[in-house]
């Protein structure tokens, strides 16, 4: 399998973060794995704030598979304020929770969640569970790219700039645009 970007696992249980880990790795996935214990660091993470501003050691996720029981800030509180922004607009946001509540579903989706995975109670179903979320949404899936209307990311230090997935800086897309002469303002 290709090495499709880094992953963010915002897990405060830390044997579901093993069971994530091992499910990339029985798959054969070589994305990186970074891991935030609660809403508050996901922001941070994000933002690129605090402990996580060295983008070098902690680069912008290509997909966040988030609980929705995260202490601080629960995960909905964290979806929310993703989909608040326009530069994650293209990022997967997969709720992986043990709740199987409707409520819960559809609250999630409602947010802007792009899947919703209970956690299986079974070792063979959760090493099934991501390895089929690793075929999709790391391989199989092609993302959008930010269009006219989501601005692009803003520098994280100079000459590295901050981008979320699917952000082309060298797309044409992308390139400045020029002002229409006014008619007879020559004259």
């Amino acid at each position: 399998m290709s090495v499709s970007g880094p992953v963010l696992l915002a897990e405060d249980n830390p044997d579901d973060v093993l069971l994530v880990r091992l499910g990339f790795k029985k798959a054969g996935c070589e994305s990186p794995i970074f891991v935030v214990k609660d809403g508050e660091q996901a922001l941070q993470y994000f933002k690129g704030e605090g402990n996580y501003a060295d983008r070098t050691k902690f680069p912008i996720p290509a997909l966040l598979m988030l609980d929705l029981k995260l202490p601080r800030m629960n995960g909905f509180e964290v979806l929310a304020w993703i989909r608040q922004r326009p530069e994650w607009k293209c990022l997967p946001v997969i709720v992986l929770t043990t709740s199987h509540f409707g409520k819960d579903i559809e609250q999630a989706y409602d947010l802007g969640a792009n899947s919703f995975l209970s956690k299986p109670t079974d070792l063979n179903e959760w090493m099934g569970a991501v390895q089929q979320l690793i075929r999709f949404w790391l391989h199989d899936s092609s993302l959008p790219e930010p269009g006219p209307f989501v601005p692009p990311p803003q520098e994280s230090s100079p000459g590295r700039p901050l981008a979320p997935p699917g952000y082309n800086p060298r797309s044409a897309r992308h390139a400045p645009r020029t002002k229409p002469k006014k008619r007879g303002a020559n004259r």
